[in-house]
């Protein structure tokens, strides 16, 4: 009963019913209403016409007891003339009979010159009308059971055919609305199926959906369907994305866990030659290499931090940075570094001023020439340029060198990549220096992009003026 009382196809075809039956009461009572007053207008006529009669057999010496007087069965008439009353009534066999004191006395009281419904004992209910022919009164009446008959039987019909009629209302309510649902159910049954997937580990890849033809926008179960697709789509996309970030966190973690696992084992290794050995040179070079390998996890651990950071969101330093002046700087430390390679550089003749954080922006364009320098041969050229593009400031760094393989190039921001069997020399890096310069281009609302090919490479850093 309860699952009854909250199925839909059972509530709707309930009220269709309900509405079937209430239409079939209507117009069943308004039928018979009509019916009736037709079929009491139709006695009315006839009342009034045996009234004529009555009163015509008295204008032409008043009727004999024994007759009729031309009158139907059932027709009853009064005389009064004073004190002297005589009343009669034809029965069926179309005799006249004499009224009973009773009816006679219901008569006398309830007659008038208009046509009413009076209740005869013995006799039943009637139709009566009443005259005055000079000093008497005339009163004639006719039986109503034949409308009580016919509207009886009338109702009857009316209760049979409504008792079907809501019967079969009921049946095919069911069976349309049911039909009608079933694209409904279709919905959830998809649904329940997406439910049923194990969702919570795992890629999801493309889970069910509802079939084409039920997602029609014009209807209901259409605007359903298509709200249902739309969620699971992009409810597939946040899955994909989290397993996606959930991957790249356990690769990330294994990265470094392996990075910072070669300088302690060489850390450990040397501690334990120190201790074992009591030569002064020795144990000065096992600290050197100590303190050579403690540097580079701390500048590993420092990078770890500072993507960490930016992948918080933490908020950089924002002040106006001369980029021109801060590419110079950079040049400068580079032809230091590697005077090997052709440095150069392409300013514009007023200052580029960039918002942003000082230190990561340099940091970002010593990344750029830290690579062009590590993978490319000696002699290389290695151009620094700025220019200014509608609302951005574009920091350029060429190189033409051996370029980057084309297979590499989709993950060479992300997380220690390395392109050591791409270039010539061996990097020596973590493989976070792009992955950093990417990152904090994105934290001052700026892009870092990369073109390469044989003997063209080129990185641009678009920031916002």
């Amino acid at each position: 009963m309860r699952f009854a009382a909250r199925s839909l196809s059972v509530r709707v075809a309930a009220a269709m019913v309900v509405l079937v039956a209430v239409v079939s009461i209507a117009i069943g009572g308004l039928t018979t209403a009509a019916i009736s007053s037709y079929l009491t207008n139709q006695l009315d006529g006839k009342v009034t016409a045996a009234q004529g009669r009555a009163a015509g057999a008295l204008r032409n010496g008043g009727p004999p007891p024994d007759a009729p007087h031309g009158q139907d069965a059932g027709t009853v008439t009064v005389y009064r003339q004073a004190s002297e009353v005589v009343g009669t009534v034809i029965t069926s066999d179309g005799q006249l009979t004499a009224l009973s004191d009773e009816a006679i006395n219901v008569l006398d009281q309830s007659a008038t010159d208009q046509n009413s419904t009076v209740s005869l004992p013995d006799l039943g209910t009637y139709r009566v009308r009443a005259s005055n022919i000079g000093p008497v009164t005339v009163i004639a009446g006719l039986p109503t059971k034949d409308i009580q008959n016919t509207v009886n039987s009338l109702i009857g019909w009316e209760a049979l055919f409504g008792g079907l009629g809501v019967l079969a209302a009921g049946g095919v309510a069911i069976f349309v609305v049911r039909r009608q649902l079933r694209p409904l159910r279709q919905v959830a049954q998809t649904a329940r199926e997406v439910a049923a997937l194990p969702l919570d580990t795992g890629e999801i890849g493309v889970t069910a959906r509802v079939p084409d033809q039920l997602t029609d926008e014009h209807t209901e179960v259409g605007q359903v369907a298509v709200a249902l697709n739309t969620l699971l789509g992009h409810m597939e996309n946040a899955l994909d994305a989290r397993h996606r970030s959930e991957q790249q966190v356990r690769q990330f973690v294994a990265d470094a866990s392996h990075e910072l696992r070669t300088p302690l084992t060489t850390i450990h290794g040397y501690a334990q030659l120190s201790l074992h050995q009591r030569d002064p040179e020795l144990f000065t070079h096992a600290m050197g290499k100590v303190m050579v390998e403690t540097t580079r996890m701390a500048s590993l651990v420092e990078d770890l931090l500072l993507l960490a950071r930016l992948d918080a969101g933490r908020p950089l330093d924002r002040r106006p940075v001369d980029l021109s002046r801060l590419a110079r700087d950079s040049i400068t430390d580079a032809e230091i570094v590697a005077p090997s390679h052709h440095w150069e550089l392409a300013l514009p003749t007023d200052p580029m001023i960039v918002i942003g954080d000082e230190q990561r922006l340099h940091q970002v364009v010593t990344n750029l020439l830290t690579n062009a320098r590590r993978h490319t041969p000696p002699g290389t050229t290695v151009t620094v340029a700025i220019t200014h593009h509608e609302h951005s400031a574009v920091l350029t760094v060429h190189d033409d060198g051996p370029g980057i393989p084309a297979d590499l190039l989709p993950n060479v921001f992300r997380r220690f990549t390395r392109a050591d069997t791409a270039r010539t020399r061996t990097s020596g890096g973590t493989g976070l220096g792009l992955s950093l310069a990417e990152s904090i281009a994105h934290a001052h609302a700026g892009t870092l992009t990369l073109t390469s090919k044989p003997g063209s490479t080129t990185f641009s850093l678009a920031l916002p003026v």
